[in-house]
């Protein structure tokens, strides 16, 4: 079959983009043949195709522009980083300075969805609570092993209490899909309290889809009260935040 013409490649795009791309499905404003032949008409479509051009040899094949999606920098990823979603998505939030430790995945189930058949805002929270207890194990294993770990985790002798939080909202997220939670702390001037940055990332969407901030606050569980942790803790926040600076530059 000659995919050439623009006719036919219409029938065969109209399916293969709706499967692949429903990013692009603003470009089409309907579903009829003389929408899709305007579509390649315009240089700014992803379906353009210049004048003298040659399309997809196969069904499966797809011009190289359409190979491309954009990533949280403005970038594009090959096909092959678009096939791993995992991968895609762990470059994106490492290179924003996210924790390499502290990563999470979350599944999104049906149930996550409310009546505007999007994940209900107020799950956000609890995905990032996820996120931030796997975060706290990393830093407990750091300061004193398996058991310093669960001891933070348990709320005995010193651990974290959250102070305040806000979530920003910036994507819907529907089912089916995967989050992949990051955190990085930001250490203040403060001796007993820090912030710590949030962000999930849609595997479907490959975007950043909320970010969060909290402040949190060293508190010492058996006497109920906010406290300095130390400078062995301090010594440890700065160097998982160093950590996150080697895992994005490739280095050890």
């Amino acid at each position: 079959m000659n995919f050439s013409n623009p006719h036919v490649l219409s029938c065969h795009l109209t399916g293969v983009v709706a499967r692949r791309l429903p990013a692009t499905r603003a470009f089409i404003s309907g579903s009829s043949i003389k929408s899709l032949h305007d579509a390649f008409r315009d240089p700014s479509s992803p379906f353009h195709i210049p004048p003298g051009s040659t399309g997809p040899a196969s069904p499966d094949e797809l011009p190289v522009e359409l190979h491309t999606i954009p990533t949280a920098h403005g970038s594009g990823a090959s096909q092959n980083d678009q096939l791993n979603p995992t991968t895609q998505a762990r470059a994106n939030l490492l290179s924003l300075g996210y924790d390499a430790g502290s990563l999470w995945e979350q599944s999104i189930v049906w149930g996550h969805h409310d009546a505007f058949r999007h994940v209900n805002n107020a799950h956000y929270l609890r995905f990032f609570e996820s996120g931030r207890m796997q975060w706290a194990i990393q830093v407990g294993n750091l300061l004193g092993g398996k058991e310093r770990a669960q001891a933070m985790l348990a709320g005995e002798g010193v651990s974290i209490i959250l102070k305040s939080i806000n979530v920003n909202f910036r994507r819907p997220v529907t089912f089916p899909d995967t989050l992949l939670i990051g955190h990085r702390a930001i250490v203040s001037s403060s001796r007993t309290q820090f912030i710590l940055a949030a962000a999930a990332y849609s595997y479907a969407q490959q975007r950043i889809v909320a970010d969060s901030e909290g402040v949190f606050v060293w508190y010492d569980y058996d006497s109920l009260k906010k406290c300095d942790p130390g400078d062995a803790a301090w010594r440890v926040l700065k160097e998982v935040m160093s950590s996150e600076v080697r895992e994005e530059q490739g280095t050890t």
